[in-house]
């Protein structure tokens, strides 16, 4: 069994009242519980955490060092400006990749940049909710190799 975090920044508690063009209409808890059941055929463990706080991020992070396998993290607009996230990350040991239900890429300037990008193994963009089942997939193929 493999233990991997599903990490989640700010304002992702929101999901299902946002913009549904740009986030579709899915609440958080309806894509847990859809990632739960996808986890348990690929023998996944997710363990979810949402906070609209970096230090809480942190917090929990460190509070699972040595105790899991990888990170999937959407960390909302602290990807652009969350430096003590980033150390966090860093920290954990364990391979990281990066999910954005939108396509920063697309949307305003500020977006487009990651201070997370260069520590993360891969970073998935632009599929709504299986944006965090590819990173899952992701991770597996590294635990892996």
């Amino acid at each position: 069994m493999y233990n991997i975090l599903i990490v989640n920044g700010p304002n992702l508690n929101f999901l299902g009242k946002r913009d549904a063009a740009m986030y579709g209409n899915d609440t958080w808890e309806d894509i847990q519980q859809r990632l739960s059941q996808e986890c348990s055929s690929l023998g996944v463990q997710p363990q979810f955490y949402q906070s609209n706080h970096e230090g809480d991020l942190v917090d929990f992070i460190q509070s699972n060092h040595g105790k899991i396998d990888g990170i999937a993290i959407n960390a909302g607009a602290l990807t652009h400006y969350g430096y003590s996230l980033k150390d966090a990350l860093i920290d954990s040991n364990v391979p990281i990749v990066e999910v954005h239900m939108s396509n920063p890429y697309g949307r305003e300037e500020w977006r487009r940049h990651s201070v997370l990008g260069d520590i993360v193994q891969g970073i998935i963009t632009g599929f709504g909710w299986t944006s965090y089942m590819l990173a899952i997939k992701g991770l597996l193929n590294g635990c892996n190799e």
